[in-house]
């Protein structure tokens, strides 16, 4: 019998055996709560924030293994300044300023995820989601940071 692929959303470090892990897993015959705890030590760091989880599960020899994604962008840039939610409307409201530190560090975290393995694209697609949250970097609207990195004028470390 192939592996079964069950994808779900938990709060960081808060997962349950109730929904949505419960339902999905009820019927392989796993140990919820050794599922449960596993989840929880892998998605700890990113408490109070929504990780996509995907969970292969061998019926016949009821064993499993677990992938932990990153969240959003979007929530790792608010989670970074402390802020609840970005700007309703971006182009005249700003939530605040991160640091072009923190947003190199945000695109490391979220590389493999992303379509390239290069730090500046990484970067800059970090940027684009900054725009469409009304926050500047480094007190600099992120299209003007966007347009140093290709000219070369930021070292990335």
């Amino acid at each position: 019998m192939p592996e079964k692929v069950v994808n779900v959303m938990v709060e960081g470090g808060k997962a349950t055996p109730g929904p949505p892990l419960g339902p999905a897993l009820g019927g392989y015959g796993l140990n919820l709560g050794q599922v449960v705890k596993e989840i929880n030590d892998k998605t700890k760091e990113f408490e109070g924030m929504k990780i996509p989880v995907i969970i292969y599960v061998d019926p016949e020899k009821k064993s499993y293994r677990i992938e932990i994604g990153t969240p959003p962008t979007s929530m790792l840039l608010l989670r970074e300044m402390n802020k609840d939610k970005g700007s309703g409307n971006p182009k005249s409201t700003k939530i605040g300023d991160i640091s072009m530190e923190k947003v190199v560090k945000i695109a490391k975290i979220k590389m493999k995820e992303m379509n390239t393995s290069d730090l500046a694209k990484a970067v800059k697609q970090v940027l684009g989601t900054a725009v469409s949250m009304g926050i500047t970097v480094d007190g600099k609207d992120p299209r003007e940071v966007q347009k140093e990195i290709d000219k070369g004028m930021l070292n990335l470390g």
